[in-house]
């Protein structure tokens, strides 16, 4: 048996019926990352020992004949922007390079009293700022399908680790298509669940009004699963939800969803390989008798510029408290002025520099109105506008990406058009629904075919919708 190409499903089966330990896996992954990961670059730092703890912990349990939790034992990899206390999370900073955790995130204590086995923390774009993972202060993630192209960003860490069998599963975080584009990039599953699903306690914010953690994993019954575990009201955080995640089981039930069309979604200069793959995908749902409708979304040709203003509002007030005197990084400098220009102008990259300057223009005076405030009132039109289009249909059918995964280097210095491989994701993260991007198809690394997803989005805290029309996609 090939642990490393088990799904969580099938892992979960196999521990309770003791085909292997959890130990073994455990050393099955971690033998995996050291032989793959120094050329693939998906993780920045592994736990190995605490790793083999948990799995011994779980072991023992199962040996005492308890019961054990649906995750337990279960290998995943963490997108280092959430926090586990007391481990290194750098949010892939220079600023943040030697900051230890004090506490855990949210997700992450919820998790740990699942059993699960925590393998370390993967790559992102510094601050979750960018769509490449060539934005690291460390080290730039390549695709497992093509070492000459990007995983995707800002999880290309998580999916890559996924996608190149480092992990059986990992979260990310979402805030304009942060899960859904690494994971169409690189053959995986990934959920941006409905905006409140999951605590953000824990997770170093970018823009706390649309960043989302949610799971990246092989299957969406996997997705599903993590899910169900981190989702619910959390007292640390007051945009939580109080939600029990229900699936639907019955197929005669997930057959009776509608599905939408946007026209705007499916443009002119869509990549050919994208556009036969979600044609692909649609025949596919017809053929298991989904019904489809076209619809419009009128406002999605603001989404991008209306994301655009927001994000580096939010992200100019998030990153004020990073002065690199709290958090590790002060050099002592002559004076607090120049602590704050020393650590902030070395600790932060051309990003992240970026998006704080642009986002500290449209708060000033005399441009919060005409800027951040009329951004505002377009994302309320964008929300209005999935808002009507969910009276007409349940799941809503898209593109992920406008092309599959592009060359390293290729655009990172052409911010705009790195910033136009979001153009599909960022209206769910404005409007706050749940997203889900899956692959037309099952691809291998070794295969030699980049792979492409599609997008399914639903109304507020309907996951169940999205992910029950997922799993009748993959099984048949």
């Amino acid at each position: 048996m090939d642990l490393r190409r088990l799904t969580i499903t099938s892992f979960n089966e196999g521990l309770r019926n003791k085909k292997f330990s959890a130990r073994e896996i455990t050393e099955e992954f971690l033998e995996s990352i050291a032989e793959k990961d120094e050329e693939i670059g998906a993780y920045l730092s592994v736990f190995g020992d605490q790793s083999l703890d948990t799995a011994r912990q779980v072991d023992e349990k199962i040996a005492a004949g308890e019961e054990i939790p649906e995750l337990a034992g279960v290998p995943l990899a963490l997108k280092d922007n959430m926090l586990v206390e007391g481990t290194k999370t750098t949010a892939a900073s220079k600023i943040l390079k030697d900051y230890v955790a004090s506490y855990d995130a949210t997700v992450v204590k919820k998790l740990k009293k699942e059993n699960v086995v925590f393998l370390g923390k993967t790559n992102l774009d510094e601050f979750a700022m960018g769509g490449s993972t060539e934005n690291s202060g460390f080290s730039v993630t390549k695709n497992p399908y093509d070492k000459e192209r990007v995983p995707g960003g800002s999880s290309g860490g998580s999916a890559a680790a996924v996608a190149a069998r480092m992990a059986l599963g990992a979260l990310g975080s979402d805030t304009g298509g942060s899960i859904r584009q690494p994971a169409a990039f690189c053959g995986i599953v990934g959920l941006k669940p409905t905006y409140g699903a999951v605590s953000r306690f824990g997770l170093i914010a970018m823009a706390s009004s649309l960043d989302q953690i949610g799971p990246m994993t092989k299957t969406v019954e996997d997705a599903e699963m993590v899910f169900k575990n981190i989702c619910g009201k959390d007292s640390l955080d007051s945009t939580s939800v109080d939600y029990a995640y229900e699936g639907i089981n019955s197929v005669e039930d997930v057959k009776k969803l509608k599905i939408g069309l946007p026209k705007e979604y499916f443009i002119s200069g869509l990549n050919k390989k994208v556009e036969s793959g979600v044609s692909s995908a649609v025949e596919r749902l017809k053929k298991l008798g989904f019904r489809f409708k076209e619809i419009s979304l009128l406002y999605t040709k603001y989404a991008l510029s209306t994301y655009y203003i927001v994000v580096p509002a939010e992200v100019s007030s998030n990153l004020a408290r990073f002065e690199g005197i709290r958090y590790g990084r002060n050099s002592s400098p002559d004076s607090l002025r120049e602590t704050y220009l020393k650590n902030r102008g070395e600790g932060f990259g051309a990003e992240v520099g970026r998006r704080i300057l642009l986002g500290t223009f449209v708060l000033s005076a005399g441009y919060c109105d005409a800027y951040y405030a009329k951004a505002q009132k377009v994302r309320r039109l964008i929300k209005e506008d999935f808002d009507r289009a969910f009276e007409e249909v349940d799941v809503i059918l898209t593109p992920v990406t406008p092309a599959p995964a592009f060359k390293i280097g290729e655009k990172v210095n052409n911010p705009l058009q790195m910033y136009l491989e979001d153009i599909f994701t960022i209206p769910g993260n404005l409007a706050g629904i749940p997203s889900l991007s899956l692959p037309v198809k099952k691809y291998e690394p070794e295969g030699g075919e980049l792979p492409v997803g599609f997008q399914l989005m639903g109304r507020y805290f309907e996951e169940n919708k999205i992910l029950a029309v997922g799993k009748l996609y993959e099984n048949n």
